[in-house]
């Protein structure tokens, strides 16, 4: 019996295990049912259109690859035509320099000279064309590679369905080829520099390629990372990266095919990473292309971004309450910091992307995160607060809340900097730029402005707090009741006041330290911690002179208020100096010393930022002591009126009395008290110069008042001026082992008035090696002959 049309027997399919994993999904999933068949003429016509597509393309393809080998083809014959005239051309010189020509041997050499030398250019000339040629044929294939490669992701990337590890494989041949690429560019900028264009045309193709391969890479991390539960939830995150919540490091976690997936993935940005790093360096050399270089770990940035978004929905319900922002972004930064060492590092090393810690990157990631959010949401609100309101206890309110925000950022960044510590990867924080990249201060780098006005309510704060301290004459005694005293400060006699001053200006100091810039800590100092010298100083001056105002500095206990001020300046100014010496000053101007700004600010002492303000304070010391000796001078002098103009004393001629001058007497005991009083008050160092200036002015006094005033002296005026000079020595010998020493006039002009009687008698002319041969260094010449026009001798 006939068979029907319909019942001819039906092609069997081939056996599952011939068909490739592709055509067993596209089959499994269009005919997965018996519905499925029907529409099988329709997916069928559907195929058939496709492959005539591809078809198409195709044929295109073998088009453009005919029209290259077309093109090398051309080149080739062109190359091939220049080295048969160049050998033809050598068999001409060959010939000539066989057969060379009798009647002009000469003319011949200098002939075939400029042959040769053109015949170097042309060779040197084809070489160049070939070598140019040759490269460029090289980089047109391995750009149309690169090219290809791209493409073909995207028309992967467009299938609803697409594989993953076809994906990466396309992925990894492109960035082969793109590694090739650099190093034939980066060879062609050596040995050619002057291949320019060639090299721009390829940079302009392979620009193009990686606009559209870095976004496709990059998308498909971040929907890896989706598909792996990245980011955690938040509220649980856990305590130990590693450990034992209820919310497990998903990077931890991952297993298998999607655990290799994400590697294969991030080792990809990282080679995509490493290779937009080696274009840049050729780029930009011979420009300062460090900080051009470094560029945030892309796969870090990637796992920061989603975490970053999600914490900042909790952010800006605790605007109020910035203790919960800082105290949840430390968290997150803490629970996931061990596993950018255990499972990230590894990878990021066997991409070889050298100088990259992902420790220190998710550090720094985080907290330019937190720093951006700061200065979007945070310091905006709180500068509103203090720009709007005037009534006093709003403005202190806001002012309390800055300087509390200033204390979370500052304790923050220590927080974060000792994770970065114990990474066992010496991280040079002390670098400008590693400071800021650990530091939520960094707001303050870009807004200066911002830096200013911390600083002013720094100065408020901590001016309204010392005034209080210099009010309180408690903190003006030596024993310091109120206030704690440094190391050193018993010693040197100086009140309480000074280290209450100390320590605060030692508070800005210590809250400079953490800003992360040479230049705005150097700023700030200038703004927040000068000031507060400044208002010590003037504080110093106002009790000195309140003391003067009084009595004129003749009663005791305005001396010993003077002696005080002297005291807590003179201890302020060498602790200052001393604190200026810590390695935090020194690197400031090491690093500042090239700029213009603060240029100024150092000279050779090295006082830094602090120089104008040590040099007032020592301006203050000398100015003091100056006026506590004059007034000392002036009461010596005083008393000693009437024994200065009593110039008939000098007059006796016996040298065997043993008389002491009573007015002389009277002035001595007045000079002991004043400069035991003083001794008491002033420290050892300030109380040294003291007397050393006392002395001088009494030296001078007595010299000019007596010594070559209008005065005959005989010998026993010479005794008892010698008499009371030793009596003058002796109140000064408790502090020096030859007090004459510092009466370098007086005790001159005493020995030249013992001189023997025969020696003066006999001297017809004095001058300056009479003087040294006499032991007369202090006094000149006409000095010396006024005193021996005065000596008198008995006959």
């Amino acid at each position: 019996m006939a068979r029907s049309k319909d019942d001819r027997p039906t092609r069997p399919l081939p056996p599952p295990a011939s068909l490739s994993s592709d055509a067993l999904y596209f089959l499994n999933s269009k005919l997965n049912s018996i519905e499925a068949l029907d529409g099988a003429p329709a997916l069928l016509s559907e195929l058939q259109i496709q492959s005539d597509a591809i078809d198409r393309t195709l044929s295109q393809l073998n088009t453009e690859l005919q029209s290259h080998l077309t093109r090398h083809s051309s080149y080739s014959n062109r190359v091939g035509s220049l080295f048969s005239n160049v050998h033809a051309q050598l068999d001409d010189l060959r010939r000539l320099s066989t057969h060379p020509s009798s009647g002009g041997y000469g003319e011949s050499r200098r002939g075939m000279g400029e042959e040769l030398q053109a015949l170097a250019k042309e060779v040197a000339r084809v070489e160049t064309v070939r070598n140019y040629a040759e490269t460029a044929l090289k980089l047109d294939t391995l750009v149309g590679d690169i090219e290809d490669a791209v493409s073909s992701t995207m028309n992967r990337t467009l299938r609803r369905h697409p594989s993953m590890k076809d994906l990466e494989d396309m992925r990894a041949g492109a960035l082969r080829a793109l590694k090739l690429t650099e190093d034939v560019l980066s060879s062609v900028i050596k040995t050619h520099p002057q291949w320019i264009r060639l090299v721009s045309a390829v940079d302009h193709r392979i620009d193009r390629a990686l606009a559209i391969l870095r976004p496709q890479a990059i998308a498909d991390h971040r929907a890896l990372l989706a598909s792996l539960g990245w980011p955690p939830p938040l509220s649980s995150s856990s305590t130990n990266a590693k450990g034992s919540s209820n919310v497990k490091n998903p990077l931890f976690t991952m297993q298998g095919e999607l655990k290799l997936q994400y590697c294969e993935s991030f080792l990809a940005l990282c080679g995509l990473q490493e290779l937009q790093r080696k274009r840049k360096s050729r780029q930009l050399e011979g420009h300062n292309k460090v900080v051009a270089l470094h560029q945030p770990l892309w796969v870090i940035e990637e796992l920061v971004n989603p975490l970053s978004i999600a914490s900042q929905r909790h952010f800006s319900k605790w605007i109020e309450k910035p203790d919960y922002i800082f105290a949840l972004a430390y968290k997150i930064t803490r629970d996931y910091v061990d596993s950018m060492d255990d499972l990230l590092q590894p990878l990021v090393d066997e991409a070889m992307l050298s100088g990259y810690s992902c420790r220190e990157e998710w550090i720094s990631a985080m907290v330019f995160s937190l720093s951006t959010y700061l200065a979007k949401e945070i310091f905006p609100l709180y500068i509103n607060k203090l720009e709007e309101e005037s009534e006093p206890a709003i403005q202190t309110q806001a002012r309390a809340s800055w300087l509390h925000l200033a204390d979370l950022m500052i304790a923050f960044d220590k927080r974060v900097q000792s994770l970065a510590a114990n990474s066992g990867i010496l991280l040079s924080l002390e670098e400008e730029d590693n400071m800021q990249k650990m530091s939520s201060l960094v707001v303050f780098c870009d807004r200066p402005d911002w830096l200013e006005l911390w600083a002013q309510i720094e100065l408020c704060d901590t001016l309204d707090k010392l005034n209080i301290e210099l009010e309180d004459d408690r903190n003006w005694i030596k024993e310091g009741e109120n206030v704690t005293l440094l190391p050193g400060q018993e010693e040197s006699k100086s009140p309480g006041i000074a280290s209450a001053v100390f320590r605060s200006l030692s508070s800005v100091i210590d809250r400079c330290r953490s800003v992360p810039s040479f230049s705005l800590r150097s700023r700030f100092l200038k703004l927040a911690g000068a000031p507060i010298i400044h208002k010590y100083l003037d504080c110093l001056w106002q009790r000195c002179q309140e003391a003067e105002g009084l009595t004129a500095l003749t009663d005791d206990t305005a001396l010993i208020k003077v002696a005080k001020s002297v005291n807590a300046g003179s201890f302020f100014q060498s602790t200052l100096e001393d604190f200026c010496e810590d390695v935090f000053f020194l690197e400031m101007e090491t690093k500042q010393s090239g700029s213009i700004e603060t240029a100024g600010d150092l000279d050779a002492t090295g006082k830094g930022i602090f120089r104008e303000e040590i040099k007032k304070l020592e301006e203050f010391k000398m100015e003091w002591i100056q006026k506590l000796s004059t007034v000392v001078l002036r009461g010596f002098d005083a008393l000693c009126r009437e024994y200065i103009k009593n110039k008939k004393e000098w007059q006796e001629k016996s040298d065997e009395t043993l008389a002491l001058s009573r007015s002389f007497i009277e002035a001595m005991d007045y000079l002991q008290g004043k400069l035991s009083l003083l001794e008491e008050g002033l420290n050892k160092t300030d109380f040294t110069r003291l007397w050393r200036s006392l002395a001088a002015g009494i030296d001078r006094s007595i010299f000019y008042s007596i010594l070559v005033g209008n005065v005959k002296f005989h010998d026993g005026g010479v005794q008892r001026l010698s008499n009371d000079l030793t009596v003058l020595f002796g109140v000064f010998g408790s502090w020096c082992l030859r007090p004459q020493g510092f009466f370098p006039k007086t005790s001159n002009g005493l020995q030249l008035l013992k001189t023997a009687k025969k020696e003066l008698k006999s001297t017809l002319m004095v001058d300056e090696r009479w003087l040294r041969e006499n032991g007369i260094m202090q006094l000149t010449v006409g000095e010396v002959e006024k005193i021996m026009k005065n000596r008198v001798f008995s006959s």
